[in-house]
Parts: structure tokens; C-alpha cells; sequence
């Protein structure tokens, strides 16, 4: 086990070369390697950092760079439009697009009485390890797996093994893994490297994914003081510990504690990133915590059009809408659908503010009733748009006509809590 490159800082802003000359770094120091597969994030990371590494593995190894698999999860295939503008220059014929619901196979089961012990009795099921087959079936020496570690609202710090186990999983591995997290509760887990489904992750790479040559490549991203995206660190290494070393300089950069609660707060949505609720409701994720009982969260999303990546959790979602703990649990028993969707579930539970802050969604392709029928208070986008222009306001408090707002102009970048509703 070993740790091949450790380069960043809370003050480090990487350049491309940088991160080749780590990534080479590292490749070199594993040996030679003749089949190679590659799993970047897909174009909702787009800042990660990602697509430069995996352009760098291309000059590295070129023709012994057989496949590249983006960790899709659930989230529709790259276009080749995305594809071109992420890893522009290497072969279009190199990429694949993973099924969820076809392409994966099960090497195992994590023991339902280890589930139902670390979901403090939440749940009991096995929790089957599912990857996609190429991943076994494949032939490759060596699978690199690059990724961004971010607090996250499933895993608590994305990436790491949720990389393959997840992001390569099938329905069973990914819905199990979102129900999970979400019963436990959500703002038990963001920000945490070591939680329930962490830990159920890592018993599956412990008992049966070791054969799998697998290399994590792991960015840390940030903003400077200009507002830019900044590369804070890259970590490479075959364990747990280059993981452990990008939560730690995650946390310090993409970490925000308040002193006082939020009463407004402004987020927009790349549109080019974010299409869908399913994604681009990182803007209640990452923020809730950070407001205020009786807050108001606007959500300026021009680029969503959807509310599910995929057809069945789409209508779902516009079925049961995102109406809370209780009514979510109370649909899971009484419809046998959303019960073999559990990630739609969990999705529905982490999308509500339980009550507690109203959501003012502005969406560029969805009209006022399916917003409204979803749970949401629905905004016109030309509108709050011109009101809370993204391109004049700048990152934390502004004012605007008078009113205090806190901007936020990517969500997927950190996670926001003030004192008291966040336990250090």
C-alpha cells in the first residue's frame, strides 16, 4: 500500500503542469502498465481538475490507455460535446458510457447485520458490491480513478472507493448506499470523512475489490481571493491514506463556518454542470445547514431542465415531490416502485427542507406547475436573474435593494454551516 504523490496546500493554486508533473510522478513509480482504464468524474466536475489529469494519463500511456469509463452513477451519458470540451484530445473512440441498471455485475454482499449496525438500526439489508464488468472483466493492470473529495451529502467526502462502488454501481449497490445515508441523516454525515456508508464502502473494497489494481487519484479545489477556480492538492496513492489526506485539506478549504445563521441566500447553477434537480440540488444540500429557521434559499438554475437523470427517477420525483422525512418514508411503504428506487427516496428526503426554509427554484426548462407540484416555490429566472445578477455578485454577503443575501456561485465547491448547527 502506498502513497505516490502528496502535493497541495490551503494556499497551493496548481497549474496543469503541476498536476501532470505528480500524476507522471506517481505513474512512474508504479512500473510499467500495458492496459490501463481510466474513471474521471463526468461533466457535472468539470473544476475538478479531472479532465487535465486524464488527458495527462493519455500522453503518459497513449495506445496502452484502453478505455476511459466516467463514474456516471446515475447522471445521464457524457454528450460528445461534453466529452470534447472536458478531455478534448483524447480518441472519442476511447470512451464508454456506464449503465447503472445493465452493466454491472456482484462480486458480494456486505452482511445485513453490519448494515443494520452502522444505520443504528435504520435499516436491514444487505448491501451487495456492484461494478461495472469492464472493471472485471476487462483485462486491465491498472484502473486509475480520478476524482474531486468535496463534502458530499451521501458519503460525506466525495470520492475515494465511491468512485468504483458507487459511481460504477448498479440499482442495488446505489440505492441501498443514498437510503443509507439518508435515514441516518444527512447533516450527520456532509463534511465527515468517517460515517455509516463510508464505512460499509470500505468493508466492501477490504473483502472484494483487493484484487482490482486500482490507483486513486484525488483533487482538492477551491477558490482564490479573485473568485477563481483553484487546484489545492493532488493525492495519488493505492489506500486509504491519500483519501485521508484530501478530506483533511478539503475540510480546510471547502469548509465554511459561519458565526450567524443565513436569513438569504442566493445560489446559482452552472448551467453547463447542473441540469437536473438531481444534481443541482447541491444548492440545499451545501447550504442548509447555514440557514436560518424561516430562511429563504433561491435557487438560479438556467440550465435545469429535469428533475431525475434517468426516466423512472424523474417520474418519481414529479410523483411524490419533495415533501419531507415522513411523507418520503410513508411512500417507500406504499409504493412498490419508489421501494426498488430507494436513491430516488433518499433524493426526495435530502431535497426537502423538512419544513424548516422555504426553496424559491428560478429553473431555465421547467414551468411554475411542475416546480410547484415537485414541493418547490417556483421563480421566474429573467427576473430573480436580473435582481441577484451572478455576474455582478460576488461570493458571501452583498447587499441588494437594501436586502442582505449571501451568494453562493457553485455549491458543488463546499459545504456552509453556522455555530450551533454543526457539531465540531
Amino acid at each position: 500500500m502506498s502513497l505516490f504523490c502528496e502535493i497541495g496546500s490551503e494556499q497551493s493554486d496548481l497549474s496543469v503542469v503541476d498536476l501532470k508533473e505528480g500524476l507522471f510522478h506517481a505513474l512512474r513509480a508504479l512500473g510499467r502498465r500495458d492496459r490501463v482504464l481510466a474513471i474521471p468524474p463526468d461533466m457535472s466536475r468539470f473544476h475538478s481538475g479531472a479532465g487535465d489529469l486524464a488527458k495527462s494519463a493519455y500522453e503518459f500511456y497513449s495506445e496502452r490507455l484502453s478505455a476511459i469509463l466516467p463514474a456516471l452513477g446515475t447522471h445521464a451519458p457524457m454528450t460528445p460535446g461534453e466529452i470534447a470540451k472536458m478531455f478534448g484530445g483524447i480518441p472519442f473512440e476511447l470512451f464508454h458510457a456506464h449503465n447503472w441498471r445493465k452493466d454491472a455485475v456482484t462480486l458480494g454482499e456486505v452482511p445485513a447485520e453490519y448494515v443494520h449496525e452502522q444505520s443504528e438500526g435504520k435499516v436491514n439489508y444487505t448491501w451487495p458490491v456492484q461494478i461495472n464488468r469492464m472493471l472485471v472483466e476487462g483485462g486491465f493492470d491498472l484502473i486509475l480513478s480520478i476524482g474531486q473529495v468535496v463534502p458530499h451529502e451521501v458519503i460525506g467526502m466525495a470520492n475515494y472507493n465511491k468512485n468504483i462502488l458507487v459511481g460504477m454501481g448498479g440499482p442495488d449497490s446505489i440505492n441501498r448506499s443514498h437510503f443509507l445515508g439518508a435515514v441516518y441523516g444527512m447533516e450527520r454525515i456532509m463534511g465527515r470523512a468517517d460515517n455509516p456508508v463510508r464505512r460499509v464502502l470500505n468493508y466492501a473494497s477490504s473483502h472484494f475489490i483487493q484484487h482490482l489494481p486500482i490507483v486513486y487519484v484525488l483533487t482538492v479545489v477551491g477558490r482564490n481571493e479573485d473568485g477563481r477556480f483553484a487546484i489545492r492538492g493532488v493525492f495519488i496513492g493505492d489506500d486509504d491514506e491519500c483519501f485521508q489526506k484530501a478530506s483533511q485539506l478539503s475540510l480546510k478549504v471547502n469548509f465554511f463556518m459561519l458565526e450567524a445563521p443565513i436569513r438569504k441566500a442566493v445560489v446559482y447553477l452552472d448551467p453547463e454542470e447542473l441540469k437536473s434537480t438531481w444534481l443541482g440540488n447541491k444548492a440545499i444540500y451545501r447550504t442548509r445547514m447555514a440557514l436560518a429557521d424561516g430562511a429563504e434559499l433561491i435557487v438560479l438554475a438556467p440550465g435545469v431542465k429535469s428533475f431525475g437523470e434517468d426516466a423512472t427517477i424523474d417520474r418519481l420525483i414529479r410523483k411524490h415531490g419533495y415533501c419531507g422525512t415522513p411523507a418520503t418514508l410513508r411512500a417507500v411503504e406504499n409504493d412498490q416502485e419508489l421501494a426498488d428506487n430507494l436513491g430516488a427516496a433518499a433524493h426526495l428526503i435530502h431535497g426537502s427542507s423538512e419544513g424548516r426554509f422555504t426553496i424559491t427554484y428560478c429553473p431555465g426548462g421547467l414551468s411554475r406547475k411542475e416546480i410547484c407540484t415537485a414541493g418547490f416555490d417556483y421563480g421566474d429566472l429573467e427576473s430573480m436573474a436580473k435582481k441577484y445578477d451572478f455576474r455582478k455578485l460576488k461570493y458571501g454577503y452583498n447587499q441588494v435593494e437594501g436586502e442582505e443575501i449571501f451568494f453562493v456561485p457553485n455549491p458543488g465547491l463546499g459545504l456552509w454551516a453556522y455555530r450551533g448547527r454543526f457539531d465540531v
